[in-house]
């Protein structure tokens, strides 16, 4: 096959961009470029980011004006592109350039990465944001907490791996946020020498924090969490309208007393051991998967 100019590309994508049909086999041809632009920035926004920015824009004028204007731009998903980045600028000036184009209009912005410029930038920007999520981020308690009360719309948040937040950015989270009812804040797992240095030391600060300020929580994922039974007791108490709790690899918490029948009635709960005991099943299973190969084989013999 030949190579295809870019003119042509844009050509044949503008040709495919037609829809209708009519009688007797004449097909009456409606370009895409006539639609309302909301209507077409429903369809758009079903193509990756990269090619919603550098390729989409080049088709023709009303292709450029629903990318460049804000009705593309309500959700704001940059999670795939991110991975592909370690570098916290470019993230934050990507996310500093797509909020723009939103207006201030936009309801959920998901990054990874995102450093405390970026982060700035969207709280100050944004009113009306339903949906955050920045796993991995380098966001800052001082940024957090400077930019809180900016948040306030915020349901569902994401802060996931975010090493440099403690329990003061999750405070600050909790008394400015009063709509949230998700909340993500798993952990990377801890090394085998990390554990042994911290084996009597656990950190009920960040599950306090929580139970503190977030007592409308409905889902709470709090994956290799430093707290132990005291933390998770708070949170019980005070967030009584769980349906979904995650404390996989929580390693200090032993669901002593009564908080191991508390956490059963919850819809959706996975133990600290939750992970571990699946993995030990699936040796088990594939252990006497190959006892019954064997059994075979002697039989055959």
């Amino acid at each position: 096959m030949g190579f295809i100019t870019e003119k042509e590309k844009h050509r044949r994508m503008e040709k495919r961009a037609t829809f209708g049909g009519g009688r007797d086999g004449v097909v009456s041809r409606v370009m895409w470029e006539e639609l309302n632009p909301e209507i077409l920035a429903l369809i758009l926004v079903r193509i990756p980011v990269e090619e919603l920015l550098q390729t989409i824009p080049l088709v023709c004028k009303s292709w450029w004006s629903a990318v460049a204007g804000p009705y593309c731009w309500s959700e704001i998903d940059v999670e795939d592109w991110c991975r592909r980045w370690s570098c916290y600028d470019r993230v934050d000036s990507l996310v500093r350039k797509l909020v723009r184009r939103s207006r201030g209009m936009c309801k959920r912005l998901s990054a990874y990465r995102l450093g405390d410029s970026g982060f700035a930038f969207a709280a100050n920007w944004v009113r009306c944001l339903k949906v955050l999520e920045i796993p991995m981020s380098e966001v800052s308690d001082r940024i957090m907490e400077k930019h809180a009360e900016s948040l306030a719309t915020v349901t569902v948040l994401d802060i996931s791996y975010c090493s440099k937040i403690t329990k003061k950015g999750l405070e600050a989270v909790g008394k400015s946020c009063k709509f949230l009812i998700q909340l993500k804040r798993n952990m990377p797992p801890m090394e085998l020498e990390e554990i042994e240095r911290a084996r009597r030391a656990s950190d009920e600060t960040e599950a306090m924090a929580i139970a503190n300020t977030m007592p409308g929580l409905n889902r709470l994922e709090l994956a290799y969490g430093r707290f132990s039974d005291h933390g998770l007791n708070a949170i019980l108490t005070n967030c009584n309208s769980l349906t979904r709790l995650n404390l996989v690899g929580c390693l200090y918490v032993n669901l002593n007393g009564d908080l191991e029948e508390t956490c059963e009635r919850i819809t959706d709960f996975q133990g600290p051991w939750t992970y571990y005991d699946d993995h030990i099943l699936a040796i088990a299973t594939a252990s006497d998967d190959d006892d019954d190969d064997d059994d075979e084989d002697d039989d055959d013999d």
